[in-house]
């Protein structure tokens, strides 16, 4: 592969933060979660390393909050059914705060594991039985009952078909596409009427184009705004990649079976939750929000 094209895709690669689903981060999920002072000196270096040197609005962020000071706007992604489908994957947790996910899960191990924001809604008991066996497991553990994931349904404007990793969304024929990440949060329950994960992340193609074709539509109208990649990997560097984002306010329930199904074998080679990257609030990294 040509060397701009592998410098291309080392940049997406962190919106999920990793190269593949097979090469786990190396921190260990069992550390003692970190004190609040260490997030903020994280925090503090992402400022210093960003500061004067042009880097656009950064994510993710909280959607509640319309105010952002960065001015480096860039042109609106094209709806998803213009563009095609070419990835998909989950953090545990939601990387965003706001709407129906705004309980913070803690600091986590620094490394952007048992961090990010969960449901804060309520569950009953049924809703809450032990799954009976490990869910999508890495070495970061397990997915249980009751956790929330972020789900990224990421569209390119190359011409592409889904695939694993972020070097689907690439093209010999466009090294720079337009990105936007159709976003959603699930809540994960031990009910088979709940929601599929193999139905939610159904694909085919539609007027020519890959698009996922069962999104929830119901969980509220989508916030958009102008932002980047993410994941742990840029908790102190700025990201590059330009991102237009729709994330519902809403939170969906998801059968937990479905998505222990799902992780044994899709398209996407995904088998686990990814980490998320700290939430971005200095106001000269995050963009206006237009409601």
């Amino acid at each position: 592969m040509k060397r701009k094209v592998i410098i291309i895709l080392a940049a997406l690669i962190p919106l999920y933060g990793c190269a593949t689903n097979k090469s786990h981060d190396t921190h260990n999920s069992s550390s003692q979660a970190i004190s609040d002072e260490v997030i903020s000196k994280q925090r503090a270096n992402l400022a210093s390393n960003t500061e004067g040197k042009g880097f656009g609005p950064q994510s993710p962020r909280d959607i509640d909050t319309v105010a952002g000071n960065n001015s480096r706007l860039f042109n609106t992604a094209p709806a998803s059914t213009k563009m095609n489908l070419c990835n998909i994957h989950f953090h545990k947790n939601a990387e965003h705060k706001g709407g129906e996910f705004t309980k913070y899960a803690g600091n986590g191990d620094g490394h952007g594991f048992q961090s990010g924001y969960k449901y804060s809604g309520k569950l009953n008991a049924s809703e809450l039985k032990a799954a009976g066996h490990d869910i999508c497991p890495s070495k970061h553990g397990a997915l249980s009952v009751g956790d929330t994931i972020e789900v990224h349904y990421v569209h390119s404007t190359a011409k592409v078909k889904p695939g694993p990793t972020l070097g689907s969304c690439l093209s010999e024929a466009i090294k720079n596409p337009q990105l936007r990440v159709e976003t959603q949060i699930y809540v994960l329950v031990n009910d088979s009427n709940a929601l599929d994960f193999g139905s939610l992340s159904k694909h085919g193609t539609k007027n020519g184009l890959h698009q996922a074709i069962n999104i929830p539509s119901n969980t509220g109208t989508p916030i958009q705004y102008a932002g980047s990649t993410t994941g742990p990997s840029y908790n102190e560097a700025g990201s590059p990649l330009q991102v237009t984002w729709s994330v519902r306010p809403n939170v969906a329930k998801v059968n937990i079976q479905s998505v222990g199904t799902w992780c044994k074998g899709n398209v996407f080679n995904e088998d686990h939750a990814h980490g998320v990257r700290n939430l971005v609030t200095n106001p000269a990294l995050i963009s206006k929000i237009n409601k």
